[in-house]
């Protein structure tokens, strides 16, 4: 690396923190530090979207997938477009309606509003579990980026991708988010779709290499395993009707239109980058084909091809979209601490000050403790599965209930979420205990949605059998 592209990433940070602290300034209230004051258009409320999706796995993992196995990792970012369209349609105009009239703030603001207050805390504790997962997975996805642009040691990259992202994260909140999303998610089409694209295909000498030099099996589209490709198909598209960020999303937006075209709007993005993502990852294969086993691709492909001073930037690109998702998991499960945990069952007629540097502090706490969980597992992949399965398995059936389904009853709501929650942990700790059994190898997010369902229908129908019989 150049010092030039030593240069980029320096003012990239610099620029994050001038504009935390900008953001700082315009803050009054909860609303302000969580949701914006409600007044997002539709073209900010897509980059919001888009940044809390596009992050690690989107990118470094569908590259590493797509050097491995060719175009069947495109069923990553499939899976995430179909959750875009499914919520957008069904879901988003009627959450922000709901969001106004009630000054929700949070998922579980939902929740308690159709349930009541012991849904909402095994709701909360549901959706802490999972982003900090999300957290863990994109800090430690932002520090192998800093590690290949500096070559220092992974662990004082962590270093500095956790302190830089808790800082403009905690001190901005949602304003800085929102402005820093804008810029990261300019930085990543452009770097991604503008620069690295066309740069690879001058490198590879034309796309007919990739049909005539690469195996039959990488342009299969079950490649990755038709039971996989499901399993995960199914968890995305439900985490977007649970994920907490789903709903800030709309509740910040201007109108209920907003909230909609909004979430249609980044769902096409996505989808752009995403298949610019599979491309260089497969094209990596016959570039680099050698060496390691797809860890990493992204990152070497550029280091290999692009020159000084746009290796910078294509890794600022990259780094961006990773840290822009980092800061929404990080708000949001400060929105959990601080309004779902703090407000509402220790101190409800806590003022608005203490409240914010309450805000404050959980976010924090939040970015340490991912931060330890990202240092302490790293996988990328894994942890986000599993925050994945965490935070859909138990929440999607009680969610739809909220909407759709007048005869759920609050207990049972409750023993859904808690039984599929303890259901899910227990599968993937039995995973690690017993790794050769077949009954473990089956994904737990089959076992926790059964668990569901069973205690979800059984009771709520129970309930409206013996209500009508009276």
């Amino acid at each position: 690396m150049e010092a030039i592209d030593y240069t980029v990433l320096v003012l990239y940070f610099c620029t994050l923190l001038a504009i935390a602290v900008h953001a700082n300034r315009k803050q009054k209230t909860t609303e302000d530090y969580y949701v914006g004051g409600r007044g997002v258009g539709t073209l900010s409320l897509a980059a919001l979207w888009m940044s809390s999706w596009v992050g690690g796995a989107a990118i470094m993992g569908t590259a590493e997938k797509s050097y491995q196995i060719g175009i069947s990792s495109l069923w990553y970012p499939f899976s995430m477009f179909s959750g875009f369209i499914f919520f957008a349609l069904i879901f988003a105009g009627r959450i922000k309606e709901l969001g106004d009239t009630h000054r929700h703030i949070t998922y579980p603001d939902l929740i308690e509003q159709r349930y009541d207050t012991k849904v909402r805390l095994v709701s909360t504790v549901t959706t802490i579990l999972a982003y900090i997962g999300y957290t863990a997975s994109q800090l430690l996805s932002a520090a192998q980026i800093i590690t290949s642009i500096t070559g220092i040691s992974l662990t004082y990259s962590f270093l500095v991708a956790t302190t830089v992202t808790i800082s403009y994260t905690s001190i901005g909140g949602f304003f800085a988010i929102e402005k820093t999303d804008r810029f990261q998610t300019l930085l990543v089409i452009i770097g991604v779709s503008g620069v690295a694209v066309p740069l690879t295909w001058h490198s590879l000498g034309g796309v007919s290499r990739l049909s005539t030099e690469l195996p039959a099996d990488f342009f299969q589209f079950g490649a990755w395993g038709w039971g996989s490709i499901l399993a995960m198909f199914i968890s995305m598209v439900l985490t977007f009707f649970t994920s907490m960020d789903s709903y800030t999303r709309c509740y910040a937006a201007k109108t209920e239109r907003a909230a909609r075209n909004g979430t249609l709007l980044a769902a096409l993005i996505v989808l752009c980058i995403s298949v610019s993502i599979s491309f260089l990852g497969i094209s990596a294969k016959l570039i680099i084909p050698t060496g390691e086993d797809g860890t990493s691709t992204l990152i070497r492909l550029i280091i290999h091809v692009f020159p000084a001073g746009v290796k910078g930037v294509m890794l600022v690109a990259i780094l961006s979209a990773i840290m822009s998702t980092a800061d929404t998991c990080i708000l949001s499960a400060s929105a959990n601490l601080t309004r779902d945990v703090y407000q509402r069952f220790i101190n409800p007629k806590a003022q608005q000050a203490k409240v914010m540097r309450l805000s404050i502090a959980s976010s924090i706490l939040v970015g340490v403790v991912g931060a330890l969980v990202g240092w302490y597992s790293k996988s990328i992949i894994d942890l986000l599965i599993m925050a994945f399965t965490i935070n859909s398995a138990g929440l999607f059936l009680p969610t739809i209930g909220v909407l759709f389904w007048k005869r759920a009853t609050s207990k049972a709501a409750f023993w859904s979420i808690s039984v599929s929650l303890v259901t899910v942990i227990g599968w993937y700790l039995a995973r690690g205990a017993f790794p050769e059994s077949p009954l473990f190898s089956i994904d737990p997010v089959w076992p926790g949605l059964l668990a569901s369902a069973l205690f979800f229908f059984t009771p709520s129908l129970a309930a409206s059998r013996l209500q009508e019989a009276e």
